[in-house]
């Protein structure tokens, strides 16, 4: 045997009668303090802190990178002759 039963209420009635707390207001202030957080980082990481920030370590990844090869197309002729 098979029956459907259909409620038809809101959220809010549905969290009362299962006896669920109401996290409504917890959660308007937690999302309140993320979004201040979000501003003030954002705030803080202005594109110019951001290439300073990243930029170098780069740099320096990319001319290792550049001695590295120099070093083996070096090594390699010389191996030839």
């Amino acid at each position: 045997m098979k029956f459907t039963v259909d409620v038809d209420c809101t959220p809010e009635e549905a969290r009362a009668f299962l006896g669920l707390p109401d996290v409504k207001p917890m959660q308007d202030a937690l999302l309140k303090q993320v979004q201040e957080r979000m501003t003030a980082s954002l705030h803080a990481m202005d594109p110019e802190t951001m290439v300073k920030t990243w930029l170098p370590a780069g740099v320096q990844g990319m001319e290792q990178l550049q001695k590295m090869f120099w070093s083996q197309f070096a090594g390699a002729g010389r191996r030839e002759k």
